[in-house]
Formats: structure tokens, sequence, C-alpha cells
């Protein structure tokens, strides 16, 4: 068992505070339905308990008359009727109730999943699948609903069945009610060995499902890569080992379950004779001072006793999938959000366009200082996971303006280091500085309102072009999304499209090509118009012809910025005016091109063709 394993809450400790959130969600409607539960329970105990009054005070006496009076028997009947009604409203009511509450369990328990996933560091994405996420957003919520809406009512009215029930047969006969007990302790081994099997077994089941909605949501995301390497068979064969992991859980799990209830009612049938018999001989013989209506109630409770039990059992393997359910959405929930003790924010300044100052606390109030882009990182190291570090000392000087390009191999650390610029992974050591402000004491979303980032792999979301690229800033005007699609160099794509703007894409850029989407992506970017750039392999997607359109407009952007460049293609950061070479993580060489190439390093064999970048 490993660590994480084993601080795992138990069921109980799940369970206690599953059941304190759905209290907090709505404690009149939790409230209730547990009196509406009760006097439910106690409805149906009290009309078995009519049984005896009907049968000795009623039908027997009517038996000796020659003339009966059916009256009185009518109002009893009616008063029997009106006792079962009660129980039907009580019923339906506590029915009503759970199943809305448990809408609004499901409803608030999303809302804080989302609420709390995007507070979430970029690691905790890193080290989960996205399939396994959504499981949990999806099957593991719909197992909590299931339980509040059926599973706990039910499993509430059975728990105070049995406790009426016992009450009234102990009311009844309590030489019968020891016998009834005898064979109830001797299934509670039956009951206690088959829980625990279905509980183990549907905890497998819910990590398993996570496990294969995780391969599926790998495996569409590179379909077209296991097309081109026709490695479909491999694929497949990885499927079904996932698939039939759950199948054996799914299966085991189920089989357990519905196996209790048979062999419980099974137990109330041969309950039920005994009782009959031992009862039946003991009237005759006079044994036991019960009258034939006494022993016809008991009789009905003790099918009573045994079925609610029964319930209980069943209940209880629904109870433990949600168990198993909740564990995984609080794991979610209890993931630490984002460090962020920062106190100096961002604003435009007063009647500016496009000017942006940080406002810093003092002792006497605030003081405001110029957003510049002035950006230095000061013997900066980091890893991923303790222990393996992927920078080593990195230390350079972005000034206000500066055109930066990070040059390297795959690995190297390029797109590391413009992580650390808006703090989506915290640096192990070293400092890091924007316009002479620890980026640690700076705000995470003030800090990354100043820096606009064009992603190696673009992502679109649903909705129209124009929405698309008002993403970047969703104040901005028509006129303000057509320069920034002109400064692009998307505007002519977008014309030809046959709703031009209003073009509606998916997720995944519908028809659009790779380019085509790379320049929205870029626009998007645009149109934000912050301080300091961040292009990471912006123009690997596009071809060269548009990528000479993409520079003269990438140009103008950036010009009076402060820009970090992730680049391939050499020919795209030639006018930069600092070039980072990095290695595993070092850095190699620095200076413009004129400078590298003269030092005829490691950038001179690139430049040169002598080496490729890999």
């Amino acid at each position: 068992m490993t660590k994480k394993q084993a601080q795992q809450p138990s069921q109980m400790q799940t369970l206690t505070r599953l059941l304190k959130y759905v209290y907090r969600v709505s404690p009149a409607a939790l409230i209730v339905s547990l009196v509406s539960v009760i006097i439910s329970a106690a409805a149906s105990v009290v009309g078995s308990l009519f049984i005896e009054q009907v049968i000795d005070r009623y039908i027997t006496p009517m038996l000796k008359q020659k003339s009966p009076d059916f009256g009185p028997l009518a109002h009893a009947v009616l008063l029997m009727a009106g006792v079962y009604a009660i129980g039907l409203v009580a019923n339906y009511l506590f029915t009503l109730l759970m199943m809305v509450l448990s809408q609004q369990v499901q409803k608030q328990i999303r809302n804080e999943m989302f609420t709390h996933m995007q507070r979430l560091p970029i690691a905790f994405f890193d080290q989960n699948e996205y399939g396994d996420i959504m499981s949990r957003y999806t099957n593991d919520i719909d197992t909590l609903m299931q339980m509040i809406s059926q599973a706990l009512p039910m499993f509430a009215n059975s728990v105070f069945s049995v406790v009426f029930v016992l009450a009234g047969m102990f009311y009844l006969s309590w030489q019968l009610t020891l016998v009834s007990l005898v064979v109830l302790l001797l299934s509670l081994g039956v009951v206690r060995y088959l829980t625990g099997k279905s509980s183990y077994y549907f905890d497998q089941q819910q990590k398993t499902m996570g496990m294969v909605n995780g391969y599926n949501e790998e495996m569409l995301n590179g379909l077209k890569v296991i097309k081109v390497f026709s490695h479909e068979p491999e694929v497949k064969a990885d499927f079904d080992r996932y698939n039939d992991q759950l199948r054996i859980a799914s299966g085991k799990a189920n089989t357990y379950a519905t196996i209790l209830f048979p062999i419980m009612g099974n137990i109330g049938n041969l309950l039920y004779v005994l009782i009959a018999l031992i009862g039946g001989a003991a009237i005759l013989a006079g044994n036991i001072p019960l009258t034939l209506g006494a022993l016809a109630s008991f009789m009905q409770l003790s099918k009573a006793f045994i079925m609610p039990i029964a319930q209980i059992s069943q209940q209880l393997n629904a109870i433990v999938l949600a168990i198993a359910g909740a564990r995984r959405i609080f794991q979610v929930l209890d993931e630490k959000v984002e460090v962020d003790d920062g106190q100096v924010t961002i604003e435009e300044k007063p009647g500016v366009k496009n000017a942006w100052q940080w406002k810093l606390p003092t002792e006497n109030g605030f003081k405001y200082v110029p957003v510049k882009g002035h950006i230095v990182f000061d013997h900066v190291s980091f890893g991923y996971v303790p222990g393996k570090q992927i920078l080593h000392d990195i230390s350079l000087e972005a000034k206000p303006g500066m055109k930066v390009a990070l040059v390297g191999e795959t690995g190297a650390g390029k797109t590391t280091i413009s992580s650390m610029i808006n703090r989506f992974y915290e640096i192990n050591s070293g400092t890091i500085t924007y316009d002479g402000i620890d980026i640690k004491d700076i705000k995470k979303d003030d800090l990354r309102k100043s820096v606009s980032i064009v992603l190696q792999e673009t992502h679109m979301f649903t909705g129209n072009i124009m929405e698309n690229i008002r993403f970047g800033r969703p104040d901005a005007s028509d006129d303000d999304v057509y320069q920034a699609a002109r400064l692009a160099r998307a505007d002519e794509f977008i014309h030809d499209l046959d709703d031009g703007y209003e073009t509606v894409i998916d997720g995944g850029g519908g028809d659009l090509s790779q380019g085509q989407l790379q320049l929205l992506s870029i626009a998007r970017a645009m149109i934000a118009d912050k301080p300091v750039m961040i292009l990471d392999e912006a123009t690997s997607s596009i071809d060269t012809r548009t990528e000479r359109l993409v520079q003269a407009g990438m140009d103008n952007l950036l010009a009076g910025r402060t820009s970090f460049v992730i680049a391939h293609r050499l020919s795209t950061i030639v006018n930069s005016d600092l070039i980072i070479v990095l290695d595993h993580g070092r850095i190699l060489e620095a200076g413009n091109h004129d400078q590298l190439l003269a030092k005829q390093g490691y950038y001179y064999e690139l430049y040169t063709g002598k080496k490729e970048i890999q």
C-alpha cells in the first residue's frame, strides 16, 4: 500500500463528511424527510399491530354471532386504512424531497468541483488523466445522486422499520421475538460477508472505470497517430485489458450485491414458517399467552422484520458505491489550490489607453509603479518533481521592449522557462522579478493579466470566431476584433468563410486547418494587448508563405513590448535582441544573432545547418 492509499479516509469518515455536506445544502429538506421516514415506518408497524385488534375484537366475536354486525369492523378497517394513508403520504413526501435534494447536491458539488479545479495548480493536471477527472464529474456524482435520492431514504426507512417492528414484536410476545433474533443473528454473518465483498469490488469498479475513461480520452486525442502507424490492434488489446478489469470488478460487485436480497428473502420465509409452527404449537399447548390475532399480527411483523434487513443490506451496496465515488470527489476538493500570497495588483492607468501600472501596498497606503515589462531571472532552478532538476541556475534579463528568443532541442527547458514567468509552477530556488518586483509578491491573477501567451497547441472554445478572438479581452469592440485579425493575417481566410466572423467552431476547431487555428490564437493574444508576450512555437503550424505574413504583423505587435519567443525556425528569431541557447536546462550561449554567429559556437552550427534542432 502506498503512503497516499494509507492516508485515505475510512468509509465511515467519508460517509459522515458526505452527510454533513448534504445537510449543509438544505437542512430543512433533510429534517422534514427524516420525520416523514419515521412516520412512514411507524404507520406500517401500527397497521400490522392493528391486525390483532381486527381479528380478536371484531372477527372472532362475529364468528359466534348468528347475525353479525359489520359496522364496528368497517369502522376499524377505515381507521386502519387511514393509518396506511398517512404512511403513504409520508412515503411520497420523503421520496419527493430526497429527489429534489439530490439534484441540489449534484448541482452544488459540480459547481464546487469546477470552481476548485480552476484554482488547482497545473501540476495536478499533469499528474492526473483528463478522462479520470471527467469520470469524477459524471460517474461518481451520479452514484451520489442515486444514494441520496434512493438508497439513503430507503436505508433510513428500513432502519426505523426494524426498530419499530422489533418493539412491536416484543409487545406481542417476547418469547417469539427471541426466536426471531436468533435467526437474525445467524443471518448477519451472511450479510457481513457479502457486503464486505461487494464493498471492495464496488470501490475497484469506480477506480477501473476512471482508468477506462482516461484511456479512451487519450486514445481519442491520438487517433490520427494510431491510424498513421496502424496501431489499432495494439490499442484494442490494451483497451480490452482495461475493459476486462472493469468487467471483472463490476461483475463481482453486482454478483455479491444481487445475491444478498434473495438469500435474505428466503431467510425471511423460513422465519415466517418457523414462527407459524412454534406459535401455533405454543397456543395449542397453552405455553404462551398468545391469541390467534396476536399470532397473525406477529407473523406479519416477522415478515416485515426480515425484509427491512434485506433492504438495509441491499441499500448498503449502493451507499458503499456512493462512498467510493464520494472519496474520489473529495480527493479533488481536498487538493491544495495554488499558493498565492501576493499583495501587488495591476490596474490600467486612468484615462490612458493600454497603459498599466502596479499597485504596491506600503505602510502609508499604496504606491504605483509603471508596468514596463522588465523581466529578470536570477539564478533560477526548478524541477517538476523533487530530486529531478529541469532548469539549472538560469540567469537572464529581458529589458523593457526586448525580444528574447529561447532556442534549443526538445526538452532543453524553453517552455519551462516561459511557464515560470506566469507562475504556472513555483521555482525551487532563485528569484524572478517583474519591473523590480518579485513575482511571488504579485497576485497570480494580476500577474497573468500582464502576460499574453500563444501556445504551441492551439485550443478554441465552442462559439463563433468573433467570440474566440474576443476571449483575449471580453470587453473588446468588434472593430478591435477586426484589427487584431488583420494584424494576425487571419482576416483574409475568415472573410472566405461562408459566415465570416460568425462562423461557429467547436473546441477542436471544426473544419479549420491547424495553421488557421494558430492564426486565430495569435489574434486572440493580439487583442489582449498585454505588456509581455510569450510565443511558444506560435508559427509552428503555419506554412512558409503564411509565416512571412504573420511575422510582419507580429513585429508590429511586439514593438515596444517585452516578448519571449520559442521557435524551431531560426529565421523567425534572427531579429531578436537577445537569443538564449539552452541545452538540458542550462544556458550555453546568450547574445544577439550577430554576436552568436561571431562566436561560431552551438548557435552558429544550428544556423549554418551543421546541427539540427531535434
